[in-house]
């Protein structure tokens, strides 16, 4: 194993999880107050952005970072079926990531809503079982990549 693969793989899982946490974390953010884009909570501005504007440069850098892996440690890697089961489920939080969560994101953010306003909390609501959903997810891959189990 070349001297940089624990380098490269702690940015590779550093990619994988800023892909994703924006959307796991932005519901949460939200939740005490009714931020919109224009809050001056810092927290909620880094998540805001990283949502926006990171996914391409840390999409890029993941799969950088992916092919890299594959090169310096061999091809059979890609035929552990952990690994491939760690994948699909990844690929299908990133589908809920982009397909559910960011624009019900949008939607939820740019609604002016009052204290007491039962239509904002249901969505957040709902925004924030999906986050639960996607925090299970990365642990189940923490799961299948920690404990590489033989499944076929």
């Amino acid at each position: 194993m070349p001297w940089f693969v624990p380098f490269l793989l702690v940015v590779h899982v550093t990619m994988a999880l800023s892909l994703v946490l924006p959307s796991i974390l932005l519901p949460f953010a939200l939740r005490t107050r009714r931020a919109t884009v224009e809050s001056a909570n810092g927290v909620v501005q880094t998540l805001l952005w990283a949502q926006s504007n990171g996914g391409a440069a840390f999409g890029a850098g993941l799969g950088l970072t992916g092919v890299g892996l594959v090169l310096s440690l061999g091809t059979g890697l890609l035929s552990q079926g952990w690994l491939l089961v760690a994948l699909a489920v990844y690929v299908a939080m990133l589908g809920i990531a982009l397909f559910v969560q960011r624009p019900n994101l949008r939607a939820l953010i740019g609604i002016r809503a009052t204290a007491d306003d039962a239509r904002w909390r249901t969505r957040a609501q709902r925004q924030r079982y999906v986050s639960y959903l996607m925090a299970g997810l990365v642990g189940t891959i923490g799961f299948l990549m920690s404990s590489k189990p033989v499944l076929w």
